[in-house]
C-alpha cells in the first residue's frame, strides 16, 4: 500500500524506513524546512543504552530497545564502545543501588577505568561498565536514513502543510509528530530536555559517561574532533525556547565534576527542545479510522524507534502488536 508519514524527525524516518524495506510505497512530509535545529532529533544524545536504561525504566524498554543496536548498525555509523556509569567517591552507593536494578555490566576499580579511559584516571574508584551498549551521532545517523530512502525514491516534501496533507490524503496516515500531534493525543505531554555541546583536547573520552550525581546527574556522549554533547536535564514543562540559566549552570557543573579540565572547554552549542511523551513514559500507536499515530518515545527516540516502527509494519499486516494501545487492542479484539 501507499503510506503517508506525517514528521521527518527520528520516528517518522526509521518507520518510512522499515515500510519501503517491507515494500510498502511511502511519502514522508514534515513542516520544517530542512533536517536542524526544528527538530528533537536534533538534540538527542541518540545513546544505545538498554541495560542502563533497565534501571530506571519498565522491562519492555530494555527488551524491545535491545535489538535497535543492531538495527542502526545495519543503516548507520554505531560506535560499540559500550557505556561506563561513574558516580564521585562520596555517592559510590548509588552505583550498588545502580547495579542491582539492571545486569550485562562488570564492576570496574580505579585501575579499570584509567585503562578503559585514561583520562579519568584517579577521579573515580569504582564504575560499571556496560561493554555491550553502544552510541551515535544522531545527526549522522538521520543524514544516513535520509540517503537510504533517497535512494529508495522517497524525498522528503519539506515546509508542508502537514494538517491539510492528512487530512485530503486518501489513504493510510503514519502520524509521526510527536508534539505536533497534542491536539489529537489527550494524554500526550511534552518533557523539556536541554543540552550542551562544547568542544575541548583537553579531556578524551571513547564512550559515553553517565554520572550519578545527587545535584547534577548528566551524560557526556564524545562526539569525535574534541566535541562533547552533555545533556540530562528532564523538566515537566511545555515551555519551548532557549537553554535556561539554571539547565547551562547545571550541565556545566555537570562536566567539572567528571573532569575540572572541562571548565577551559569551549561552548559550541546550546539547545533545548519538548519530549513527545504519554503518561506511562512509553511508546503507544493509537488507531484513529486512516490515521496511524506512532507517538511518545519520550527520552528513547533512537532506542526505541525501530521497535515502534516495527510494530507499525506489524499493524499494516494485520498482526497483533505490542505498543498498540490497550484501548485500540480490545477494539481489534472485538
Amino acid at each position: 500500500m501507499t503510506v503517508l508519514i506525517a514528521g521527518a524527525g527520528v520516528a517518522g524516518l526509521v518507520t518510512a524506513l522499515t515500510l519501503v524495506e517491507a515494500g510498502h510505497t511511502v511519502r514522508v512530509i514534515d513542516r520544517a524546512s530542512g533536517f536542524g535545529a526544528d527538530t528533537c532529533s536534533w538534540y538527542s544524545g541518540a545513546m544505545l543504552s538498554p541495560w542502563i536504561e533497565a534501571a530506571t525504566q519498565e522491562e519492555i524498554v530494555k527488551r524491545r530497545g535491545l535489538p535497535a543496536i543492531e538495527w542502526w548498525a545495519e543503516r548507520a555509523c554505531v560506535k560499540r564502545m559500550g557505556s561506563l556509569v561513574v558516580a564521585p567517591g562520596r555517592d559510590t552507593a548509588e552505583l550498588t543501588r545502580f547495579a542491582r536494578r539492571t545486569e550485562a555490566f562488570e564492576w570496574l576499580d580505579g585501575e579499570d577505568i584509567a585503562t578503559l579511559e585514561p583520562d579519568l584516571a584517579g577521579r573515580f574508584s569504582k564504575a560499571l561498565f556496560f561493554a555491550d551498549e553502544g552510541h551515535l551521532d544522531p545527526r549522522e545517523a538521520m543524514v544516513s536514513l535520509m540517503a537510504r530512502l533517497a535512494a529508495q525514491g522517497v524525498t522528503i516534501e519539506y515546509e508542508t502543510d502537514l494538517s491539510g496533507e492528512i487530512a485530503s490524503f486518501g489513504g493510510t496516515v503514519v502520524d509521526c509528530r510527536g508534539m505536533g500531534a497534542k491536539a489529537d493525543l489527550a494524554d500526550l505531554r511534552g518533557v523539556r530536555g536541554e543540552m550542551l555541546v562544547v568542544k575541548t583536547h583537553d579531556v578524551a573520552l571513547s564512550r559515553p559517561v553517565r554520572l550519578l550525581h545527587p545535584r547534577f546527574p548528566c551524560y557526556i556522549v564524545p562526539r569525535g574532533d574534541g566535541r562533547f554533547m552533555v545533556g540530562a536535564t528532564q523538566v515537566e514543562s511545555e515551555r519551548r525556547g532557549p537553554i535556561t540559566a539554571q539547565g547551562t549552570v547545571d550541565l556545566l557543573n555537570a562536566l567539572y565534576a567528571l573532569h575540572p579540565a572541562f571548565a577551559e572547554a569551549e561552548v559550541l552549542e546550546t539547545g533545548a527542545d519538548l519530549r513527545p511523551a504519554f503518561p506511562d513514559n512509553l511508546p503507544r500507536i493509537v488507531q484513529d479510522g486512516r490515521v496511524i499515530h506512532a507517538n511518545g518515545l519520550f527520552r528513547h527516540g533512537f532506542l526505541l524507534s525501530p521497535a515502534l516502527a516495527e510494530d507499525v509494519a506489524g499493524l499494516l499486516a494485520g498482526q497483533t502488536v505490542e505498543f498498540l494501545h490497550e484501548t485500540d487492542r480490545q477494539r481489534a479484539s472485538a
